[in-house]
């Protein structure tokens, strides 16, 4: 990956603020899709799935999932693409673990769930791939797709999490399977219409 001019790279606090505030607006749509019983692409979605059907705790599953995506990132997008999702997914695991114990929401309608989702994890993930991060997983191969082969974030993304999200047909019935895939249409629209690689010039 080609380096940035030193007056394009975001300083370190921007980007610290920027993964904080990208992971709140991620965590929160993550929190209305569960609330909602719907379910996400990516790695979220792919770890819901996993929550649903074994039980096992959302938070360590999401982390878990992220961890052999590392070595790619690492290998193909470098240190600080690497080190800035690592934080990314670090503090998406916490939030989604804590934010339950902050906000308590007793009922989502499942399409106003599935809308708000997208839009709050569409502009959440456009914000770190602004700052050059992701939340791992397909995150990483749409981010590197794009800048290796200019193809748009947004329509890879989608493409991947129409496939992971037939997996929700397998814990959820057709109206929530449905909307969950909504929802991942929302959130990747946010992306295809916002984020065009050579648009954007912070690093």
């Amino acid at each position: 990956m080609n380096e940035p001019d030193d007056d394009l790279r975001h300083t370190t606090l921007e980007d610290a603020f920027a993964l904080a505030t990208g992971v709140v607006f991620v965590a929160l749509g993550v929190e209305l899709l569960r609330r909602a019983g719907l379910s996400s692409g990516g790695a979220p979605g792919l770890a819901i799935l996993l929550h649903l059907a074994t039980g096992l705790p959302f938070a360590p599953v999401l982390f878990a999932i992220n961890l052999p995506f590392y070595a790619f990132a690492f290998l193909k997008m470098g240190w600080r693409f690497t080190l800035k999702t690592f934080i990314a997914v670090s503090l998406l695991t916490l939030a989604v673990w804590g934010l339950p114990q902050l906000l308590t929401i007793t009922h989502v309608d499942p399409i106003a769930g599935a809308v708000g989702a997208g839009l709050l994890t569409g502009v959440g993930l456009l914000i770190l791939i602004r700052h050059k991060s992701s939340l791992g997983g397909v995150g990483i191969m749409a981010v590197y797709l794009q800048d290796r082969f200019g193809w748009r974030a947004g329509k890879v993304q989608m493409a991947i999490d129409c496939v992971i999200l037939t997996g929700s047909f397998l814990q959820l019935d057709l109206r929530h399977a449905l909307l969950s895939i909504l929802g991942a249409v929302v959130l990747n629209v946010v992306l295809w219409v916002n984020h065009r690689s050579g648009r954007y010039g912070g690093y």
